[in-house]
C-alpha cells in the first residue's frame, strides 16, 4: 500500500496502466475528488508529452477505493497541436471515474487575459487555519490540507451561497502544475453546504476544470472562490476559482453536485 503521507506531487503520479490509490484520502467512501481529477491530469500530461492540459471533463462514476486501479487512456485524435484523450479509472471490472482531456500546445498570447478579478482577501498569515484542513466535520483527505476560511461558515444558514478563502496542501512536493491545482480547487465543501444549517450528503458528479500556467509564490497558499449558480430538482452547479496570491488566476472550475438525500 502507498504511504499516504507522501507529497502530493508523488501520489498524483501512476505508471501507464496503475494508480496507487492511498489510504486517508477519502472523502466518503471513495478517493477525494480532488485526487481523482488530479491523478487523470497527471496521467494525460504524461501521455502527450509537451501538449499541457487546456481542460478537463470528468464524471465521477462511483468511489475509488484504496488499493489500486487500472488507468486507460484512449487518444481520440491527435492533431498538428491539440490532442484529445479519454482517461478511465477501473476497479473490480467497473469504471469509477471517466475523463476526457484536451492538451494542446501553445499558440498566441496576443490576446491573454483575464475578465474576472480575483476575490479581495484579508493576508493569507492573517487567516487562522480550520482544524484539520476544514470544519469539524471535514472528511477523512483534509488531514492533508490547509484552509483558511474568509465567508462561507459551512452550516450557518446563510443566505448567500458563497465560499471565499485560502487553500494549500500540507506535502505538496516540488510540482506546481495543473494536476496540483485541479488537487487544490475541490478542497472546500459545496456551496450549498454554506445555505445548509446542518450536513448533508452530497456528491459531485460532473466536474470541468481549466488550469492556466503556474505562476507567484509557490509555497504560498491559493485564494479561492465558489459560488452557486442554480439549484434544482436535488442536484446543483457552482463555479469555483483558484488565484495566486499576487491576483493571477490559475485554474476555472464548473462542478455538478448531486443532493444525495
Amino acid at each position: 500500500m502507498i504511504d499516504p503521507l507522501l507529497p502530493l506531487d508523488e501520489l498524483l503520479a501512476s505508471s501507464p496502466t496503475r494508480l496507487a490509490v492511498p489510504d486517508t484520502w477519502q472523502q466518503g467512501h471513495g478517493a477525494f475528488g480532488g485526487f481523482v481529477t488530479g491523478a487523470m491530469v497527471r496521467a494525460l500530461e504524461a501521455s502527450a508529452p509537451d501538449r499541457p492540459l487546456r481542460s478537463l471533463t470528468a464524471e465521477l462514476c462511483g468511489p475509488l477505493v484504496a488499493g489500486e486501479a487500472e488507468v486507460a487512456i484512449e487518444v481520440l485524435r491527435a492533431g498538428n497541436a491539440v490532442t484529445t484523450s479519454a482517461i478511465r479509472f477501473v476497479q473490480q471490472g467497473e469504471v469509477q471515474a471517466h475523463g476526457v482531456g484536451v492538451l494542446g500546445k501553445e499558440r498566441t498570447r496576443d490576446h491573454d487575459r483575464a475578465e474576472d478579478r480575483a476575490p479581495v482577501l484579508p493576508p493569507w498569515r492573517d487567516v487562522p487555519v480550520a482544524p484539520l484542513g476544514g470544519p469539524s466535520f471535514a472528511p477523512s483527505f483534509a488531514q492533508h490540507f490547509e484552509m483558511r476560511i474568509v465567508r462561507g461558515i459551512p452550516f450557518a444558514g446563510s443566505a448567500d451561497a458563497t465560499i471565499e478563502g485560502w487553500v494549500r496542501p500540507l506535502r505538496p512536493g516540488v510540482r506546481r502544475d495543473a494536476a496540483y491545482l485541479a488537487a487544490c480547487i475541490d478542497c472546500y465543501y459545496p456551496t450549498l453546504f454554506v445555505i445548509e444549517k446542518a450536513p448533508r450528503p452530497m456528491a459531485t458528479i460532473a466536474f470541468t476544470f481549466q488550469p492556466f500556467p503556474f505562476s507567484g509564490d509557490p509555497d504560498a497558499p491559493l485564494a479561492y472562490r465558489a459560488r452557486l449558480v442554480a439549484a434544482d430538482a436535488g442536484y446543483a452547479v457552482e463555479f469555483r476559482e483558484l488565484w495566486s496570491a499576487d491576483g493571477r488566476l490559475l485554474a476555472l472550475n464548473q462542478q455538478t453536485f448531486a443532493v444525495i438525500k
